[in-house]
């Protein structure tokens, strides 16, 4: 942060601002707008592009802007930045076009338009910082590797949990300690909560129904847990974590033994453990004379050590994920290859043929961490991917669905993208794999009947 701070003033005082482009003008996308407008020097937040101008405009009226102009082509954005002026577009491929654009923070929390406008952001040259975990949990991995080979950073951002976590995996790591344990404090989860239950809860924090039963069912904290092992390659001990009860953060120790973490760590939660928000993460050094010192400072006998941050603060926190990636090409998280979790497919209720998934944040699933290989060898249905698949067969109530229960949507960017990220990384899936234009492994082809 003092490095972030310091180089951000310099821009600032050069008249050379950051030029950023924000995706989305919902509940987190206000946040971070009114933060990049009224908070942060050396970032000029030049565009809002928003299916509804009037969300886009608010979001710049709330910050005390009153000239705000429509573009319809990147040109027209490109003129608007020369001049000074804001911008809204109701066509975000307009932001990722334009050559005064430096970065595309895309903020809508939907994986099938997210990854046009992170592909479109990437082909031309743009660093991408992914406030959609939905997203990032689905195809991170294979938009890395765009990324990479157009030499921008795309990364997710500090303030969410998986930045939090990783800023202290990066720290754990920098003092000597070995992270073998890394994830999130939750308060509540309930698998079966649907936009019928959450209604109250979303209206009261001006939040959709969707976002809050995401949460509330635990598809969220599977969508953050699974970036933060996509990055560390942490696994997961079991599908959907443990998940243990404490009362403090600080009582994680008690409950994983060195043994336990010894086989290259996992990533968890604690549910109702105080602080009652942030990120944790479990350190393992068991050198004499450190453990001695490390006693003396009040971190406890060894070798075991927690490190956690008491907040998250994602709308306050990504202006310094977006210097980070501008300024130094340093992602705050990203994959480190191929998917060492993804979060797969759970039906909520018993489910019959010919019904339509409403996706994430619905009535009819949720998602749940796993680790990457048994979902591959399972064939399950990635949650990112699961909106408007249509059911082949019934499926019980919380029993996983499979590529082979569903018939997908046509022509859908994330089914090639996950295609591709499969093929890229050598991955096989089961029995539907070849239908998907796959090759499978014998081993693979067998019926799909859920045992």
């Amino acid at each position: 942060m003092i490095i972030i701070d310091t180089e951000l003033r310099r821009r600032h005082e050069q008249d050379r601002p950051i030029q950023a482009a924000l995706i989305g003008a919902g509940y987190m996308a206000r946040g971070y707008g009114l933060q990049l407008l009224t908070a942060v020097t050396g970032v000029k937040l030049a565009v809002i592009a928003n299916r509804n101008h009037s969300a886009a405009v608010r979001i710049f009226a709330d910050s005390g802007v009153k000239t705000v102009e429509n573009v319809n082509a990147a040109e027209q954005l490109d003129e608007a930045i020369a001049r000074r002026v804001h911008a809204v577009t109701d066509d975000a491929l307009v932001a990722c076009r334009a050559k005064s654009i430096d970065v595309v923070i895309e903020a809508t929390g939907e994986v099938e338009f997210g990854a046009r406008v992170v592909m479109e952001a990437i082909k031309h040259g743009k660093h991408v910082i992914l406030s959609n975990a939905e997203l990032d949990a689905t195809l991170g991995p294979i938009l890395k590797v765009y990324a990479d080979r157009a030499g921008v950073v795309i990364t997710n951002t500090d303030g969410d949990e998986p930045g939090v976590a990783m800023n202290l995996f990066r720290f754990a790591k920098s003092v000597g300690c070995r992270p073998v344990l890394a994830g999130n404090l939750k308060g509540f989860i309930d698998y079966h909560r649907t936009p019928e239950t959450q209604a109250g809860f979303a209206a009261k924090n001006y939040q959709s129904p969707r976002m809050a039963t995401s949460f509330a069912d635990g598809t969220k904290l599977s969508m953050e847990t699974t970036i933060l092992a996509n990055a560390t390659g942490l696994r997961v001990a079991r599908r959907g974590m443990y998940g243990h009860r404490c009362s403090h953060v600080n009582d994680v120790l008690k409950l994983f033994s060195p043994d336990e973490l010894s086989s290259g760590g996992f990533v968890e939660y604690l549910l109702g453990a105080e602080p009652g928000t942030g990120a944790f993460v479990v350190g393992f050094n068991d050198e004499p004379i450190k453990q001695q010192y490390m006693a003396y400072f009040k971190m406890g006998p060894g070798p075991l050590y927690v490190f956690y941050t008491p907040y998250h603060l994602p709308h306050l926190q990504l202006p310094h994920t977006l210097a980070r990636a501008v300024l130094f090409q340093d992602p705050t998280v990203t994959p480190i290859g191929p998917a060492v979790c993804e979060v797969v497919t759970i039906a909520k209720r018993g489910l019959k043929a010919g019904e339509e998934l409403d996706g994430i944040g619905g009535f009819t699933c949720y998602g749940s961490i796993e680790n990457a290989v048994d979902a591959q060898a399972g064939d399950l249905l990635p949650m990112g991917v699961s909106g408007g698949c249509r059911l082949k067969a019934d499926v019980d109530a919380d029993r996983e669905i499979r590529y082979c229960d569903v018939e997908l949507p046509t022509a859908r960017l994330c089914d090639q993208l996950m295609i591709e990220q499969d093929q890229y990384f050598g991955v096989t899936r089961g029995v539907a794999a070849r239908a998907r234009g796959m090759s499978s492994t014998p081993a693979a082809e067998a019926s799909c009947v859920h045992s």
